[in-house]
C-alpha cells in the first residue's frame, strides 16, 4: 500500500511539473516565494498576531429565524471578495466558499410531512463544517488539507496536487476544484489573501486569516446577527449558550464527522 502511495505521488508530481511548469511560473506570487523559501503559504497567511482570537475548538451557530435571501447574498459577497473567490459564468466551473440552498437539500434526512412553511423555501447558508473528525484530512495524500489544534480545517494550496480525493471524501460538497485559472475571473483582487491557480481545490477557511489579527469571520460580520462564532469547548461562550437554550441540528451528523456548524431551527 505504501509503495502504491509513493508511486502515485511521484507520478502526480511529475505530471504537475511537466504539464504545468509554464503556468506555475507565469502565476508566481509573493506567497509562492514565501513557500519556496521554506515557509508554507498556510503558515504565512494564518500567522497569529498579539490580537489574535483564539479558541480550543471554533464553531458556528446559524439562526435560521434571522435569515433572508438578502442577508445570505451579503455574506457570500463579503466572503468571496475577501478570499479572491473567482466568478465564472459557467456553473460547471463555479467556486463556492459559502452559498445558499433550500432546507430539503441541506437536510435531506430531516424532511417532515408537516415541515414548517418558513423552512421550505428559506435560503440556508452552507459552508465547510470544519468537522472534528474531518474525512477530507484523512483522504488527502499530501497533507494539503489539514486540521489545526483549534479545529479549523485549512488548505495549503501549494501542496495540493489536484487529486480531488478530499472532494470525494467530503459528504457535504463543501469543496470546489479550479478547472480553469481562477485569477482570470477575479474582478477586484484582495492582495492580502493568496490567489490560487488551475488544478487546486479550495474551500471555506473559517476566516482563519482574520482570526489571526483579531477579527470575526467576514460572513459573521455581514450576517446581521444570524451567524454567531465562538468556542464550542467553552461552556460560557455565546455559541454554547445558544445551543443550550435552543434546538439545533447539524448536517449529516450520523456519519460521525462531528460538524462544527449548528443550525437553530
Amino acid at each position: 500500500m505504501e509503495n502504491n502511495r509513493r508511486s502515485f505521488l511521484k507520478f502526480a508530481g511529475v505530471s504537475v511539473l511537466g504539464l504545468g511548469s509554464l503556468s506555475l511560473l507565469d502565476g508566481l506570487t509573493s506567497d509562492d516565494v514565501i513557500a519556496s523559501s521554506g515557509q508554507t503559504s498556510a503558515e504565512a497567511t494564518y500567522k497569529k498576531t498579539a490580537n489574535a482570537l483564539t479558541a480550543k475548538r471554533w464553531g458556528m451557530v446559524i439562526d435560521t429565524k434571522k435569515l433572508s435571501g438578502k442577508i445570505c447574498r451579503k455574506m457570500e459577497k463579503a466572503c468571496h471578495q475577501i478570499h479572491n473567490v473567482p466568478h465564472h459564468e459557467n456553473k460547471k466551473h463555479e467556486i463556492k466558499w459559502i452559498w445558499e440552498a433550500h432546507y430539503k437539500h441541506v437536510f435531506p434526512g430531516k424532511q417532515d410531512e408537516f415541515l414548517e412553511e418558513r423552512l421550505k423555501e428559506l435560503p440556508i447558508p452552507v459552508l465547510c463544517n470544519h468537522c472534528a473528525n474531518p474525512p477530507c484530512v484523512q483522504a488527502c495524500p499530501t497533507q494539503a488539507t489539514f486540521q489545526r489544534e483549534d479545529g479549523i480545517v485549512l488548505m495549503d494550496f501549494h501542496r495540493c496536487i489536484g487529486c480531488r480525493f478530499c472532494m470525494a471524501a467530503c459528504p457535504y460538497g463543501s469543496r470546489s476544484f479550479n478547472f480553469r485559472d481562477p485569477r482570470e475571473a477575479i474582478a477586484h483582487e484582495n492582495e492580502k489573501f493568496p490567489t490560487r491557480m488551475k488544478g487546486v481545490v479550495e474551500k471555506c477557511n473559517f476566516c482563519a486569516e482574520r482570526l489571526a489579527v483579531g477579527k470575526q469571520p467576514a460572513c459573521v460580520e455581514a450576517s446581521k446577527g444570524a451567524l454567531v462564532f465562538g468556542d464550542l469547548a467553552d461552556p460560557n461562550s455565546e455559541v454554547r449558550q445558544l445551543l443550550k437554550e435552543n434546538y439545533a441540528i447539524r448536517r449529516k451528523q450520523n456519519l460521525g464527522s462531528n460538524p462544527s456548524v449548528y443550525y437553530l431551527v
